[in-house]
């Protein structure tokens, strides 16, 4: 794959009937849908589940998404999506990035871009990043 930056953490897309819009691709929801999936599966992995967030009572909620929609995805295609941290001020904020690619073609059909910002969950305010948080993530890294 050609992957926008190095040592991408990846997944596995398979684009099903019920992504699929009037237009007869994959709606725009779906690949959002899809950077949802990896962002949780990426910090699953990490060890920060669902679960942690709660001990702690702090998550990543999304402050701004930007998806650029390169090329259409259709039914039954095979896809690989990945995702970097790309920034980790340690303080407040979280940025991912992503790119989607056809491997049947080689074709990038999404670059996007999230920014996370760290909230208590009993009381949806920002707060400072828990320092599992910013070690955790800043540990994964990867420069621009």
């Amino acid at each position: 794959m050609d992957w926008d930056l190095p040592t991408p953490f990846v997944i596995d897309i398979e684009v099903n009937a019920t992504d699929i819009d009037g237009y007869a691709h994959a709606n725009n929801t779906a690949y959002l849908r899809w950077v949802e999936r990896i962002s949780w599966a990426h910090s699953e992995c990490l060890g920060l589940d669902l679960d942690r967030y709660r001990a702690l009572d702090r998550a990543m909620a999304v402050h701004r998404h930007e998806l650029d929609y390169l090329a259409p995805a259709f039914e039954g295609e095979r896809l690989k999506l990945a995702t970097w941290i790309v920034g980790c001020d340690g303080r407040l904020t979280l940025t991912r990035r992503f790119q989607l690619i056809r491997p049947a073609d080689g074709r990038t059909l999404l670059r996007a871009r999230t920014r996370f910002a760290c909230i208590e969950l009993s009381s949806g305010r920002p707060r400072r990043l828990p320092v599992e948080y910013a070690s955790t993530y800043g540990d994964a890294l990867v420069a621009e």
